[in-house]
């Protein structure tokens, strides 16, 4: 990026110190530095101001949980109740250890959909899929969230409704695969979403049917992991389809994970390159475990049992480090169960 793109940011400020100045500004400020004049608002929402920060170390990382809010009552005929688990969008600062929580949806204003996926995407959140919260029908909602404006726009829809697929992002696109339609008919294929062109398109097929997997980016590659075919309803398979984003062609890889083992929210990548199962971290986290991974750090929530109480831990992942996990204090609004995440670089 070329400082004279934007000339006269800070008057009596050479162009390089003015722009050098507001790259510096910490993210949280970006919404009232927008709001300053028309010039500031253009640069703080251009795409190469973001690649400048992230250029020179200015961008920051935080986890986006999909997190349990509370346990509300919903009458179903005036006299029967149940109980029924709504779920919102938190954000962690891995930094400063602050909470908080984004506003709802638009369209859902008392929870997200079930079991939809989030991705960090350029410094945006990238929310699509699930299940609409009442009827519990599958949608192909797409929602992205813009840190800087602090709102939410409206995407293009998926070409399908799809759930529990694999989700990536890289250079400003996001990767989807495989999960199941609304028929419960297990996927092998994919898609890819142009962020800034609000486009879809499709990829060549998986190698096979992959229900319920977990999808990773490792350098330019976007991993999708396990899942089971329709006939083989829960028997997780232990290989992985590798899309190669360079070239456009899939590879398959075998033993690379734990047949039989669930890899939704669980799949990492280790400072060696190879992928670990969260769960198998510490035994803290066993049960209903879920990594973000935050640089050299990843944020790890789970129980020690089925049922037991939910924890949330920050995790070092330098080389030659033992495993220590460190207990978060989440305080009472954030203690809910984390059922999925994601990190985004803002």
């Amino acid at each position: 990026m070329e400082a004279s793109e934007f000339t006269e940011l800070i008057p009596s400020l050479p162009q390089e110190l003015g722009l050098d100045c507001l790259s510096r500004l910490p993210y949280a400020s970006h919404y009232v530095a927008s709001a300053v004049c028309r010039r500031w608002r253009q640069l703080l929402l251009s795409r190469e101001f973001y690649h400048h920060r992230k250029k020179f170390g200015h961008t920051h990382q935080v986890a986006c949980l999909v997190q349990a809010l509370s346990a509300r009552k919903i009458s179903d005929d005036g006299r029967k109740r149940r109980e029924s688990l709504s779920y919102g969008l938190t954000l962690f600062d891995p930094v400063s250890r602050v909470w908080s929580r984004l506003d709802p949806l638009p369209n859902y204003p008392n929870g997200l959909p079930l079991f939809c996926q989030l991705v960090g995407c350029e410094g945006k959140l990238v929310v699509m899929g699930g299940w609409d919260p009442v009827s519990y029908e599958p949608v192909c909602d797409v929602f992205v969230y813009d840190f800087t404006l602090q709102i939410w726009r409206k995407g293009k829809n998926m070409p399908i409704k799809m759930s529990f697929f694999a989700v990536g992002s890289h250079s400003g696109r996001v990767y989807v695969a495989g999960g199941h339609d609304e028929n419960k008919n297990a996927l092998r294929t994919g898609w890819v979403y142009d962020l800034r062109l609000d486009m879809w398109n499709e990829l060549p097929q998986l190698s096979q049917e992959r229900d319920e997997c977990e999808g990773v980016v490792i350098g330019d590659e976007y991993w999708v992991v396990s899942g089971y075919a329709t006939e083989n309803q829960g028997a997780f398979d232990g290989s992985a389809d590798v899309y190669n984003i360079g070239s456009g062609q899939w590879k398959r890889v075998e033993g690379v994970w734990e047949p039989g083992r669930c890899p939704r929210s669980n799949v990492g990548v280790g400072k060696d390159g190879n992928l670990l199962n969260w769960s198998e971290l510490d035994p803290a986290v066993r049960a209903g475990s879920c990594g973000i991974m935050l640089g050299n750090r990843a944020l790890v929530t789970g129980s020690e049992y089925q049922g037991g109480p939910h924890g949330l831990y920050m995790v070092e992942m330098g080389p030659g480090r033992s495993v220590k996990l460190e207990k978060i204090n989440e305080g009472d609004d954030y203690c809910g169960f984390v059922q999925s995440g994601c990190c985004v670089e803002i």
